[in-house]
């Protein structure tokens, strides 16, 4: 028996796998081809030989989780106590299942905003709860609140957020946020706040964080990632901020399932946070590459949707295909050599607005090659 009996392989494995078949370009899955800077490997280097290289406290190290709690109060206004409300964690993922685990009871339901990050509804199905699905629509893709509210049942758990939002680039206003606040609120709702690209928001945007909004923090665990701010998604880095009483619950989990996380990176995270530039320049960094790769695939005939955020770029390919989206993936990555995601992966009940998502968090050199295949069909 299978607590995940309709769980396979993840498309984001399957179109990896294709790409390298194909020795496609793999734009698929979501990481960079680039190094994490230097200073920073330098300074992982620099701890592993200072012997810091055994168990790290349970939440994180004090240093890693003082400098946090700086950078939150620098950022967003917000004083957070790095002994009780900071837990470092071994990535973005296993925070979110930490957090779920921890929270969602057999029976609770958790609504999810669709198209969703796939790890979000096993993580509740796993636990006994039930994921329930309000499904944004292209190619907008924005939150009519009042219609969410209808989904809310007296057995409504949690409600699981993500801005900047992947796949679809969009970003949270501050309307969307207090709109939030009102409802969970309302119907007494835990908010876990996925924000791991934080610092990845363009065209002069804020990012509407949780922590702008005190009383909706107080019921909310927020989750970032290291590896998403400083290109190292295999460092698997992240950590989760929450008030006290939630964080409490949240480490009685985490002590379980991963108890601490890599010593001599904890470290060199605190040290490196000491230059800020570093995380504050990833807008104008990014979005450069977006517009690289815009202005690469002008002319093609790839419809793109407006990115706010994310390293994620959406295109309707109606206007080339009649295909199903996953069967134009399959095509696109065979015949022009080019890896996507298809959009509906990311809803339950794939749902097929033939949109696809490409990842520009690529140099250069590699966005134009994509460009060039791309306008070859």
């Amino acid at each position: 028996m299978s607590k995940l009996p309709h769980v396979g392989t993840t498309i984001f494995a399957v179109m990896s796998a294709l790409a390298n078949e194909c020795g496609a370009i793999n734009l698929s899955q979501g990481f960079p081809n680039f190094d994490p800077p230097q200073a920073l490997r330098d300074l992982v280097t620099k701890y592993m030989n200072q012997g810091m290289n055994q168990y790290a406290p349970m939440p994180g190290v004090p240093a890693l989780r003082d400098a946090l709690a700086a950078k939150i109060q620098g950022l967003y206004g917000l004083p957070v106590d790095p002994q009780t409300e900071i837990t470092v964690t071994a990535g973005g993922t296993q925070a979110l299942f930490t957090a779920i685990a921890a929270l969602v009871m057999p029976g609770d339901e958790v609504i999810l905003i669709e198209p969703a990050y796939d790890s979000y509804g096993p993580s509740v199905e796993v636990q006994g709860g039930k994921p329930v699905s309000y499904e944004l629509r292209a190619p907008d893709y924005r939150v009519d609140w009042e219609e969410l509210a209808k989904l809310i049942t007296p057995r409504t758990r949690m409600l699981i957020v993500n801005t900047p939002h992947n796949p679809t680039g969009k970003a949270f206003t501050r309307e969307d946020l207090l709109a939030l606040e009102r409802l969970a609120e309302q119907h007494d709702l835990l908010v876990l706040s996925d924000e791991v690209y934080e610092h990845l928001i363009y065209d002069g945007r804020t990012h509407e964080s949780v922590f702008r909004y005190p009383k909706l923090f107080q019921r909310s665990l927020v989750v970032f990632s290291f590896g998403k701010t400083f290109h190292g998604t295999g460092w698997k880095m992240g950590y989760c901020v929450a008030p006290p009483a939630l964080m409490r619950e949240f480490r009685k989990v985490h002590q379980f399932n991963v108890f601490s996380v890599n010593t001599p990176m904890q470290y060199a995270l605190a040290e490196f946070l000491q230059y800020p530039e570093e995380y504050l320049q990833l807008p104008a960094f990014y979005q450069r590459k977006r517009d690289f790769f815009l202005e690469a695939i002008a002319g093609t005939g790839l419809r793109p949707i407006p990115c706010e955020g994310t390293y994620f770029q959406l295109v309707d390919y109606s206007g080339v295909s009649d295909l199903p989206d996953f069967e134009f993936c399959q095509w696109l990555t065979r015949e022009i050599g080019v890896a996507a995601i298809p959009v509906s992966s990311f809803y339950v009940h794939k749902r097929d607005e033939k949109v696809i998502r490409f990842c520009f968090a690529k140099t250069e050199d590699v966005l134009a090659q994509a460009g060039e295949k791309l306008r070859s069909f």
